[in-house]
Order: structure tokens, then sequence, then C-alpha cells
């Protein structure tokens, strides 16, 4: 019997349905233009950009001239790229340009659907931003794509890491610019850290098109982008630590696998204030549970976190004696990002490299503020209506599922969970043989290197032959994917969310084409391309009469999508394909949510080993299961979000000032009103509204003008004038500071003066917001304790952060004032004084590495001061009590805490 919801639907189609019909007449008009732009010159389609973008300029709507320009755009497209658009990409394109998400599935050509809303918003001049996961396709879109738009006329650019300013500032000036999400909110940070507005990278925030954009917007938006500068080094502290940590039993501590989290129990508190005051890291008579012992503690944690809780070819790899991130969705490595808060430094410390300085934040901001900036957003993939709640919640998108160009010919398998991970690895072993033997093309997904690595060893002890792309293949990954889909292949993937090339059946016939020409440059590659052409076609089908592309996951991820995105690299347009997921109850999703109730059934059951319960119950309880861990992980982002809203409102303030301060060339205004502002305060806090005159501190009063205002001004002598109140004192003050400052200028010359005021409004706002945002680290990280209190941590932190907020801008004034009070120029017997002792401190500084790298030849050759009276080698009595940075007692001339002070 059918639900009401399910009748309702048959009759009135879904709301997805119903919004597909609804641009079904506009797809009509751009169709009937068609013939219309096939007969027009190459030129004339660059002209049709110059008079549709007069027409934008001139008040007409986008929406109005949107049939055009998509005609326009798709005739660029079939001539530059020998594509033409099919509906459905039209479709896709004109929910982007609505500012919605377009849910394409693998293979609807995403690439190519940009190029329509991109046009579009780049006729407004204001240029367009295309968003991707990484680097490699930024610069392969920007290449392919720019051909398409260098045809309609415009310009294309490319944002990546490393480059020239140069280069960067072009490419923002664009039409439309490719770029990583990274990087434009980095650059976004970097610009509201420059003084000039010439230095500056990106224009306005118009109109974004974000590629996978969940994989964008929601799963890296757990963690802020932070651009921080070295802090105070503490990497022996961390080695130390990290001896402690090993000896720790499953007694002393706890670990929470779902908030990723480790805290000790009272016997390991107790065990480590005996290991710690053993080392002497903790004083005698201090317990950890005393205030001076926090920043202790938090090493400590951390030390246990980065044992217990990250794993090694998982979690992280270590590359060139460098702890690399793995990217828990992508697979992929994250070079140049850290973990915060010590943690990084802790796995430095376990892993016995080098250990990196901890950081201290300059600028910060989360994805989900960088991307609200824009006018306009929108984004594609092939999976985001498991999460349109957040995307409408945060972002204001709407999610729209395009239909796709052929029917899905996939036969999507139930689960198949085995007891244990061996039966499950023998099942997907001997499902992979029975494809194989058929030569039927297989894509194995796993969760990590490392469960990789074990299915590589058993598929290399079965003589199957194979590829493992993982985050070490990182370079090969084009190569790999592209041969996936050829006649008896096995490729073993960690993860393929935002691979961004296809697996065709038979193989990627292009990257063939184009390697057979590298590999015999003398043959013409017209019979090069007929001769693979031909052979491809063949073994395409081949594979489809095997069954197409086979995905057979070995684990279910936490997140649905991205079990969708692996399943969806099969049946693309229409070819025939098959997936099936294989898990068993020690899989962490099913360890971690719930797995008893199951395994009580299964031994209920009487199952034997190597069976496998398959059933449609199983997936809706896992996907049930995933829908939970979804909605925490939606709770986490949203929670950052609501404190980062404190935090973005101030950001925006002072940005904004930043950037008007930059722009105006005269700020005098803004630094007499700063300084009239402190002379009313210090009036104020010496000389209190409704007091007497016997109740004045006009001796505080002195000292506090000499000081914020640097003049000498008889204010004792005014105080004593019969009728003088507050009001003419602060009058008089004001006249006395404004003739101060016109002397300055007619000393320093007008322009001089205006840059210089300038560059201390700039230079003092920045070191305030960077103090501001470490306040605010910490104010964050001890709030969350306010709610055992029964106050609202986020109430609290809101509050406080004001308050906090206020107090910069009234020490902002102040600094400013006293900066602007206490400059003078230089006389020229001052200068030349200045250039001497420059001389003599680079002087100095030669002479003491040249001293230092004699010592160091003196350390080669064991000729070094002398050793202490009475010292013994073996003997720690006789040396003494050097403190850490003192010289070495055994006269080698090295601090004693590189020497024999040295900890093993």
């Amino acid at each position: 019997m059918l639900g009401l919801g399910t009748i309702t639907k048959k009759v009135f189609g879904t709301s997805n349905d119903r919004k597909i019909k609804s641009v079904r007449g506009i797809v009509a008009q751009i169709n009937a233009l068609e013939e219309e732009f096939a007969a027009q010159t190459d030129e004339q389609i660059k002209e049709k950009t110059e008079a549709l973008a007069k027409r934008v300029m001139g008040g007409e709507s986008l929406d109005a001239v949107l049939p055009e320009a998509f005609a326009n755009c798709r005739e660029a497209a079939k001539r530059a790229l020998g594509l033409r658009a099919f509906d459905t990409q039209l479709i896709g394109g004109i929910f982007l340009h609505q500012g919605n998400i377009s849910e394409m599935k693998t293979g609807e050509g995403k690439t190519l659907v940009a190029t329509f809303p991109a046009y579009l918003n780049a006729l407004t001049g204001k240029g367009v931003h295309i968003v991707t996961v990484n680097d490699y396709l930024a610069r392969r879109d920007a290449d392919w794509m720019s051909k398409v738009y260098s045809a309609l006329g415009l310009t294309t650019g490319v944002v990546v890491p490393q480059q020239p300013d140069d280069e960067k500032k072009a490419a923002y000036k664009c039409d439309v610019t490719y770029a990583t999400n990274n990087e434009l909110g980095f650059d976004y940070l970097r610009d509201n850290m420059k003084s000039e507005l010439d230095q500056m990278y990106q224009r306005a925030h118009h109109y974004a098109i974000v590629d996978e954009v969940d994989s964008i917007l929601i799963d890296e938006a757990r963690t802020p982008l932070i651009i921080s500068g070295p802090a105070q080094d503490r990497s022996e502290m961390y080695r130390q630590i990290d001896k402690v940590i090993p000896g720790i039993e499953a007694l002393h501590f706890e670990l929470d696998e779902k908030t990723r989290q480790a805290s000790f129990t009272d016997e390991g508190n107790d065990y480590l204030e005996t290991q710690l005051s053993a080392m002497g890291l903790l004083p005698e008579g201090q317990t950890l549970y005393d205030p001076e012992s926090a920043t202790l503690v938090h090493h400590v944690s951390q030390g246990l976190r980065a044992h217990k809780l990250f794993t090694k070819d998982k979690d992280y790899i270590v590359r060139d004696g460098e702890v690399v991130l793995i990217d828990e969705f992508t697979g992929r490595m994250m070079v140049g990002r850290r973990l915060s808060d010590g943690l990084h430094q802790a796995i430095e410390a376990k892993e016995g490299v080098d250990i990196k300085p901890e950081n201290v934040t300059l600028a910060s901001v989360t994805f989900q503020n960088y991307f609200r900036l824009y006018e306009k957003l929108s984004g594609m993939t092939g999976t985001a209506l498991t999460e349109a709640e957040e995307f409408q919640e945060i972002y204001g998108l709407g999610v729209v599922e395009i239909p796709t160009n052929k029917p899905i010919a996939r036969i999507d398998e139930n689960d198949q969970v085995y007891r244990t991970s061996k039966e499950k690895f023998d099942g997907v072993l001997e499902q992979i043989k029975k494809a194989n033997a058929k030569g039927q093309p297989t894509l194995v997904g796993t969760t990590s290197i490392e469960k990789s690595d074990y299915l590589s060893k058993l598929l290399t002890e079965a003589e199957i032959t194979h590829n493992v792309l993982n985050a070490r293949e990182h370079e090969k990954e084009a190569q790999i994917i592209a041969d996936a889909g050829k006649l008896g292949a096995v490729t073993i993937a960690t993860n393929m969310a935002g691979r961004g090339t296809d697996i065709k059946l038979g193989g990627n016939v292009e990257i063939e084409i184009q390697a057979a020409i590298a590999a015999e440059p003398d043959t013409d590659p017209d019979i090069i391309r007929t001769r693979i052409e031909a052979a491809h076609a063949d073994d395409e089908q081949k594979v489809k009469d095997a069954g197409g592309l086979y995905v057979l996951a070995t684990e279910r991820h936490e997140s649905r999508r991205i079990d969708n995105q692996l399943r969806g690299r099969s049946g693309r347009q229409g070819d025939p394909g098959r997936s099936s997921f294989f898990l068993s109850l020690d899989d962490d999703l099913m360890r971690i949510f719930g797995s008893e109730r199951l395994d009580k059934v299964l031994s209920t059951l009487g199952m034997k080993e190597g069976e496998a319960i398959i059933h449609p119950w199983v997936n809706k309880s896992l996907e049930r299961a995933q829908a939970k861990v979804e909605g925490r992980n939606f709770d986490i982002r949203k929670q950052l979000l609501k404190f980062d809203d404190v935090m973005n409102e101030q950001r925006k303030v002072i940005f904004s000032q930043r950037l008007e301060i930059m722009e105006a060339k005269d700020v005098s205004e803004i630094t007499t009103d700063m300084r009239n502002q402190v002379i009313e305060d210090i009036v104020t806090q010496y000389m209190p509204a409704n007091s007497y005159a016997d109740q004045w501190d006009t001796e505080g009063l002195y000292a506090a003008v000499i000081q914020n205002l640097g003049i000498d001004v008889p204010v004792m002598k005014w105080a004593e004038e019969e009728g003088v109140d507050d009001d003419t004192i602060i009058e008089r003050l004001e006249e006395a500071a404004q003739k101060h400052m016109d002397e300055k200028t007619a000393a320093f010359g007008e322009d001089t003066m205006r840059s210089v005021e300038k560059q201390i409004l700039l230079q003092t706002i920045d070191a305030k917001w960077r103090e501001h945002l470490l306040t605010l680290e910490h104010l964050r990280s001890v709030v969350g304790f306010r709610g055992y209190a029964q106050r609202d941590p986020l109430n609290e932190y809101k509050t406080e952060g004001f308050q906090l907020f206020e107090k910069l801008l009234d020490t902002l004034r102040t600094d400013v004032t006293q900066k602007l009070g206490q400059i003078r120029p230089m006389s020229k017997e001052e200068q030349e004084q200045l250039v001497a002792q420059m001389r003599a401190q680079q002087e100095a500084a030669i002479k003491a590495q040249s001293d230092a790298k004699a010592r160091a030849t003196e350390d080669a050759t064991g000729q070094g001061s002398t050793a202490r009276e009475g010292f013994v080698e073996g003997d720690p009595k006789t040396w003494g009590s050097p403190g850490r940075n003192d010289a070495c007692p055994c006269g080698s001339g090295k601090k004693f805490k590189h020497c024999h002070g040295k900890i093993a």
C-alpha cells in the first residue's frame, strides 16, 4: 500500500520536479536561438559579448539577457572544445546563476556547466570567482575553459600558492578567476594586512561558483583559516612530555572517539604527577590541579591525543622528515596545513622529527564567513541533498537536483555485513576475483592508507594486478583514474571526493592519444588518433558487456555524501555499472555507533564464519547512524560559526576601517577626532564632572598630557584661574595639541605628515587587532567552563568579547595619539648618527657570526674553553649547578642544555 506522501508526489510531482519544470521554458528559448548563433563568425561571438555587456551596464537585468548569453556561450564552447552542452547542463547553469547549488551526478560535465553562469555574471565587469578543491583542478579547469572564455572575448586567470605578486594581481583582475578555497581565504586575510591599496589582490566579492561545494562549505568548514606568526620555541618541552606518554596504561585515560577528545583519570593524574616531578617539569609541592600547571596540563593532554587519537598513514604521513596531514574527506595530503594548540608539535615529537615552533594568530576567518562576503554564491557537486538544511540555514543556498542526461543504469546492491574484518576482506577478495575473471574493472574504496596497503598486499598475494591511489600516489592520480575503467583493471582508492577526472569505460581515450603522440613524434597524429579510437571502441564495448565499472566499498564513511561520491563513479552518462558495500562489526562507524545490538542479532541467527547478512533494513539502520553523525558535525560547525560570528562583526568593522584609511588621501581628521577624544577622557579622569576644584588631580593631569599628547603646557596654572572648568581645559588642550601638530606638519612637509599619520594608524590597528585575537582565543578556551555555573558560554563570550572590543578602540585612540605626539623630524646630525649606529650594529653582527664559526671550529677540533675545576665526565656531582643556558662546565663552549645537560 502506498503512503499519502508517495501518492501526492505521483500526482503533483516533488518540489524539485516543479523547480526543474519552471526553467524548461528558458531552455527552450536558448535552443530556439541555437541556429542563429551557429551562423555567427568568431568575431561576431566576441562582438555579441560587448553588446550584452553594454546592455547590462545600461541597466538591463542579467535574467533578461540570459537566453542570448547562454546561447552565445554554448556556441563558443562547441567551437573551442568540440562540446555541445546538453539541456540538463543548461538547467544546471540557470540554477547556478539564480544562487543555488546544482546537484549533478558524476560525469554530467559540471566543469562546462560553470562557464554559462560565469560568462553571464562576468558581463557586469565585476569579476567572477570559480572555486575548486585543489591547485591541480584550478590550473586544469582554467587552462581548459579559458579557450571558451577567450572565444567569448573574456579574460581568464588562475590563483595558486607561491604565485608572484604581479601574476596574482593580474589573475584577480580577469573576468573569470579560478582559485582554491584556501588561497581565496588567505588572500582576503593578506589583503587586510596590507598598508597600500595597490598592494591588495582581490576586488569586491561579487559572485562565486564553488565546485565540490559540499567538500568546501561543509567538510572543510569545521576549522578556520589562520595566518600566524612564530611564538616561543617549546620543542624541548614536547620531547620530554613525549617520553611520559608511552608508559600510560588503559586505566590512566579515557577516550571519546566521537569528539576526538582524550582526558586523564584520577589514576592518570597521580601517575603523571609522579613522572613529571621526577623529570623536574612539575615543581616540588605543585600539583596538576594548580592554576600554575595549566600550560603543563595542556601539553600532556595534547601528547595523549597525539598518541591515542592520531594514527600514522591514516590521519597523517611522515614525508621528508615532516608530519603532513591527510584530509579525511579527500585522502589528499594537506601540505603546509598544521594542527593548532600544540597538537601538531606533539605528533612531531611522537614521530621523532624536527619540531617546528607553535604560532600565534595574526588573522583568522572561517570558510562560512568568507563565502558569505559574496553578493551572490552558488555551487556544484554530485552530493548535496543530504546537507540541504545546512546549506539553507548557513548560506541561504537552495539545493536543486538536476536530472541526468541519460537514465542511470547502475545497480546498487544492499550492504553485506560480516562479523569480523578478516571475513569482510576475504569476501572482498572473492568478489574482486570474480569481477576480474570476466574483465569487469573494479574500483575498491577504502577509508585509510593502512587499509589500502593491507588490501594491496592481499591482491599481490592473490597475483591480481592493481593500482593504489592514495596520498602517497598524489602525482600519478590522473593517470591511475584514467586507467581505472580499462578491461580487467583493479584500482584501490583511499577516497574519490574531488578527484576531478572521470573514470571512462575502456580507459580515457584522450589521455591515451596524448601519451601515444608524445611517444611517437614522427607518426601523423591523425593516424594515431584513428588507431587508438578504434581500439578504444572495442575495449569500451567489452567492458560494458562485462557489466561496466564495479564500485566495491570496504567500509561506510561517517558521511553519506562520501559514500555517494564513491558510488557515483560508476554508471556515468547512462553506462552500466554496479556498486556494493562490504562492512564488518570492526569498522569504525559500526564500532562507535552501536554495533552491540547487531552483534547480538548475528549471534542469535547462528551465522557461520564467512557468512554475511544482506537486508534493506541493515542499510536503513546504517543510514540512520550516518545521519546522526552528520547532525552532530552540523552542530559542531554551527557552534563554531556562532562564536566566529562574534569575531566576524568586529573583523568587518576593523577591516572596513582599514580600507577607508587606505582609500583616504588625508586621515588628519580621523587622528584629530581620536586626539580630541583622548583629551576628553584624560580631563574627565583627573577633573571629574560636578567636582570641586580642590578635588581635581592637576598634577596627574599634567603628567598625562605630557605622556599622551607630547606637549608641555601649564595645566596646573590654568586650573588655578577663577571660573575655569573642565570644558575650558579641554578647549585649551585641543588648541595646544593642534598647534603642536601644525608645527610638526610644517617641519615634515604636508605630504610626508599625511603619509606618517596613515602608516601609524594602520600599524597600530594591526598590532591591536593581533592582541585582541589572542585575547579572544584565551577567552574562548575558558568560557566553556561557565556552563557549569548555569551561564550560557556563547552569551558570556558575546558580552566579554564586546567589552574587549571597546577596550581595543579606547587603547587604539590613545596609542595613535601618543605615537603622533612623540614623532619629530631628525636633524642632519641625528640622521648621520643613526646611519653610523646601524653600520656599527651590522659590523657587530658580522663579527658575532665569525666568532660563532670560530667557536664551532674549536668545538669540532676539541679546542674550546677550559673545563670547570674538578670536572669529572661521568660524575654529575662535580658539574656544579649550571643553568640551562649557561656554558657547559666541560669547557666545550656550548650551552649546558646542548651539551652535558642534554636530555637523552
